[in-house]
């Protein structure tokens, strides 16, 4: 069984059709990468994973370790073990790194006492493990977060996120607007999660960047998966990069 399943998920903006029949999955401990163009419908479908509106998912299901958690609310997603990082990362800029990280411990907290519709829980990550897994952080742990590089400032939303009840990580364009050595450092620490046990489904513009990261690939258009397979796959498939990815 797959830690995530969407099957056939149609999901709306308004009357606006956006994801027409998504069917996809994500196995326990990958990275798989969802790519495509501006509008393709990646945001969208992480969105509608996490239980945010909007989206309105109108029909299909999203199933997370076996359990339907379609239409839940995004407070009980998140308990659940899905986080979400936006392309905007978020962070509090006039709150320290450790302030962001204590702020996200606190919600995690909170989280334990909302009345959750779902049946499974995770621990979040303590303070010191994020550490270790970001260094780049704890040497800034009492620097404001609004005077990190755009490459910190990704770290910490990571970290607030592993902060949470975190079995599967969301992230969306993580590698938007930094520089390529920055996208490296990125990388690194993204890697870092993945071989500590955390799944990780990536939506990213830049896609060879996603692929030599990712397991596997799925790449969406109009709404539509146009391709499912390996990243190996994906990176011999010139066809498909040049058409749909323009890579």
């Amino acid at each position: 069984m797959s830690l995530l399943e969407l099957d056939d998920v149609n999901a709306y903006y308004g009357e606006s059709h956006i994801l027409r029949g998504v069917t996809m999955n994500v196995e326990e401990g990958e990275i798989c990468a969802l790519l495509g163009r501006n509008g393709a419908g990646k945001t969208t479908t992480l969105r509608s994973i996490a239980g945010a509106t909007p989206p309105n998912v109108r029909s299909g299901t999203v199933s997370f370790k076996g359990e339907d958690v379609t239409g839940k609310p995004a407070e009980d997603v998140s308990a659940g073990g899905i986080s979400l990082v936006p392309e905007e990362r978020r962070v509090f800029p006039n709150l320290t790194v450790a302030e962001n990280l204590h702020l996200a411990e606190v919600v995690n907290n909170k989280s334990n006492t909302w009345g959750r519709s779902l049946t499974f829980e995770h621990e979040g990550m303590s303070t010191e493990d994020v550490y270790a897994q970001f260094p780049r952080l704890d040497e800034r742990r009492d620097q404001q977060a609004g005077t990190l590089s755009g490459g910190e400032q990704q770290m910490l939303a990571i970290a607030r996120a592993l902060k949470q009840n975190t079995d599967l990580l969301l992230l969306d364009e993580p590698y938007e607007g930094l520089a390529p050595k920055i996208i490296e450092d990125v990388e690194d620490a993204v890697q870092r999660i993945s071989e500590d046990g955390t799944t990780i489904l990536l939506v990213e513009q830049n896609a060879a960047a996603a692929i030599k990261l990712a397991d596997r690939a799925y790449v969406v258009d109009q709404g539509q998966i146009v391709f499912d397979g390996t990243a190996e796959e994906l990176r011999e498939d010139e066809a498909t990069r040049e058409r749909y990815l323009g890579v």
